[in-house]
């Protein structure tokens, strides 16, 4: 793949993207290249995150291949370099923007129904990216840990690309989306740790086995399958809106869309930026505390039980990077909590309205209808996953 490139978050030191290693080991290294301004904090044990270094063209509606109807109508500008995903794609994206009536508060509101995907969730956007890529790379299994989602999503890709696949869960997680790994033919561990705890266990059963860790936060190829989320915004509706609500734990969605936006904006395709609220649960919010204390770096916290299970992360691996657009991002970007005892009165909401949506997708509605009064124009939100998921 020319030109591509994995990049070091932290001490900048470049890798080939045909690496079997998945983060770069500069926090726990006593020849730290970063120097005295690399700071380990709580996920040294893990590693620092790769970047990606690939460069699309200016984006360009002329550039879309209108006649694939899928998230690969924009292979232009992602790291695609082959036919493979033809045998691979399921039909992910292109999922509808739809007028939420009943809500008077602001001009208008919109959600985008991403659960309307093969494995019910926005997940598929970028696991279908990284087993593209996993097979041009000739990988034969990997390895997840997930809350639920991006296991189903990781599990499915990976058996319609023929390879083997054993996905890490928390103890907790949904009967319902254990199942449906279970359907696409992998093998899954169920942990009775925390996500943070079962994502550790995860990685040092990867580097046991020398495996692909096809991971929806270290492997940077997800957060290409992502970025498309705003691509389809700007073709569906010729304009961004003027305010995204996100939904942040591990923030797979954030980095996409943070992705995306700067690249329609260095193309001069947008007249100016949404303003971004992103949504972190009210009991387990590591980054929105740090944004409040005006850190760098996210909060050290003790993460409770939630029902928003989806975004339930107490050690960020992006944390740092995600904070860093507070500054960067120059329409504003706004951490803010979803109040616990709003969330099944949001998804009662939505369901009302027609969209039965799980719990984490009904956090990040219950964020917007605490803060609905002073937003000026208008708003969109992600339904990113479907109610039956959250069914025990």
């Amino acid at each position: 793949m020319s030109g591509v490139k994995f990049i070091c978050s932290e001490c900048c030191k470049e890798f080939p993207v045909d690496t079997i290693e998945f983060c770069c080991n500069c926090l726990s290294s006593d020849n730290c290249e970063a120097g005295d301004n690399c700071e380990a904090g709580d996920n040294c044990e893990a590693g620092a995150c790769f970047d990606l270094q690939y460069t699309p063209p200016p984006f360009s509606l002329d550039l879309v291949d209108r006649t694939e109807w899928s998230l690969f109508r924009y292979r232009a500008f992602l790291p695609v370099t082959n036919d493979l995903w033809k045998g691979i794609s399921m039909g992910e994206g292109m999922t509808p923007v739809v007028e939420l009536k009943g809500d008077s508060t602001a001009d208008k509101v919109f959600v985008k129904v991403d659960y309307m995907m093969p494995t019910l969730s926005f997940k598929d956007r970028g696991a279908a990216l990284v087993i593209c890529f996993a097979k041009t790379l000739g990988v034969k299994k990997v390895f997840q840990d997930s809350s639920g989602n991006a296991g189903n999503s990781i599990a499915a890709y990976a058996a319609r690309a023929d390879m083997e696949c054993e996905i890490y869960v928390p103890e907790g997680t949904s009967p319902a989306k254990i199942q449906m790994i279970q359907s696409y033919g992998a093998r899954v561990n169920e942990m009775p740790f925390s996500r943070d705890d079962t994502a550790k266990a995860c990685r040092e059963a990867v580097k046991k086995e020398s495996g692909y860790y096809a991971s929806h936060v270290f492997n940077p190829f997800f957060y290409q399958g992502t970025k498309t989320y705003v691509y389809e915004l700007f073709e569906q509706l010729g304009r961004l809106p003027d305010n995204l609500f996100v939904p942040v734990g591990n923030g797979t969605l954030l980095i996409g869309v943070m992705l995306a936006l700067d690249e329609l904006s260095s193309s001069d395709l947008i007249a100016s930026l949404p303003k971004i609220y992103a949504v972190q649960r009210e009991y387990c919010a590591p980054i929105l505390t740090g944004f409040t204390a005006k850190k760098d770096a996210p909060a050290q916290i003790t993460a409770q039980k939630t029902l928003a299970e989806g975004i339930a992360v107490g050690k960020p691996a992006r944390g740092r990077q995600i904070l860093s657009y507070v500054n960067s991002y120059s329409a504003g970007l706004e951490f803010i909590p979803a109040p616990e005892g709003r969330i099944l009165e949001a998804q009662r909401f939505l369901a009302e309205r027609g969209f039965y949506v799980e719990h984490t997708t009904a956090a990040t509605f219950a964020a917007y209808l605490a803060y609905r009064q002073h937003i000026e124009g208008d708003v969109l939100l992600p339904l990113c996953g479907a109610g039956l998921k959250s069914l025990k």
